[in-house]
């Protein structure tokens, strides 16, 4: 097997996925997975392709992720590892589709407007 690239994308965060066959480990900016992604809620995240297609220690992973802040990168890697294991083997689409993790969220900030204090907060009105 040939080493498969995909790109993921969440708010402004992008994740440059590289898989291989290999033993499951997962290497994010040169860094493990437990040291880049602290917190256990954003090592499910990633690993959560993994675990529904029952494929936790079979392929190794590079990542290249930049932008956004650490939630935002963690689902712009998932995004990707889903997309790499779909062209890998396609019954994972099947078991990926149901679980949102093939949809790109197009949530994004809202742009601040002039003459207010935020996208939608106002400044104080005093009547005097």
């Amino acid at each position: 097997m040939e080493v498969v690239h995909k790109i993921g994308r969440r708010k402004t965060a992008v994740a440059r996925v590289y898989v291989s066959e290999g033993k499951g480990n997962i290497t994010i900016n040169k860094r493990d997975l437990k040291e880049y992604f602290t917190t256990a809620p954003l090592q499910y995240k990633v690993k959560q392709p993994f675990a529904l297609t029952e494929t936790e220690d079979t392929y190794d992973v590079k990542v290249n992720v930049y932008g956004g802040g650490i939630t935002g990168q963690a689902e712009a890697v998932r995004l990707a590892l889903s997309r790499a294991l779909c062209e890998i083997n396609e019954e994972n689409r099947t078991v990926l589709k149901p679980e949102g993790l093939l949809t790109r969220d197009p949530r994004m900030v809202e742009r601040k407007k002039f003459g207010q204090k935020k996208a939608r907060k106002k400044f104080q009105f005093s009547k005097r």
